[in-house]
């Protein structure tokens, strides 16, 4: 990491610690196993979790067939220009969640990748929102190309962000 002296007036510099396991270890448990297995291992803490989950305070809450559940917890470290949560994040978790809910379709030795999302950003994410929660269900499962939906919320159910997702079935 770069560092400078800050001018006057900017206060003391922040930090927070990054956490994450060796993605190699989630690799190396998913042969054999369906993506709704997988997943479901992943949510249960029986296998870490991806690499991305530790750099933005994300984690799976469950998995059911077409189904999943993220929790985040956002902080100011997240913010854009203007003092909001970077409507990145929002896509990031979205993207994850719509993803995730596709890979629980899927057959053991089958994967996917996103190749299209479309996030609608319907209100701002402060670090003061709290946990948001991003649910994201398949729409119609496929052979090559399958369709999900998800949504991003607060605590409270308050709607904070919308996608809807396209993602490519890769092997089998």
């Amino acid at each position: 990491m770069t560092t400078f002296d800050a001018p006057a007036g900017w206060g003391e510099a922040r930090s927070k610690t990054v956490q994450w396991y060796d993605p190699k270890v989630g690799l190396e448990a998913a042969p054999g196993k369906t993506g709704l297995e997988y997943l479901t291992a992943m949510a249960n803490g029986e296998i870490p979790g991806a690499p991305i989950a530790g750099l933005m305070n994300m984690r799976p809450v469950s998995a059911g067939p077409g189904d999943v559940v993220f929790a985040c917890s956002p902080d100011e470290s997240m913010y854009n220009p203007i003092g909001l949560v970077h409507g990145g994040v929002a896509c990031t978790l979205l993207d994850s969640a719509a993803g995730c809910a596709v890979h629980t379709t899927l057959p053991a030795g089958v994967g996917y990748t996103s190749i299209e999302i479309k996030v609608n950003y319907l209100r701002p994410i402060h670090a003061h929102t709290g946990e948001i929660i991003a649910h994201g269900w398949v729409t119609k499962p496929g052979k090559r190309v399958a369709f999900a939906e998800a949504d991003l919320r607060d605590a409270d159910g308050a709607l904070l962000a919308t996608a809807t997702s396209a993602c490519l079935i890769i092997g089998g």
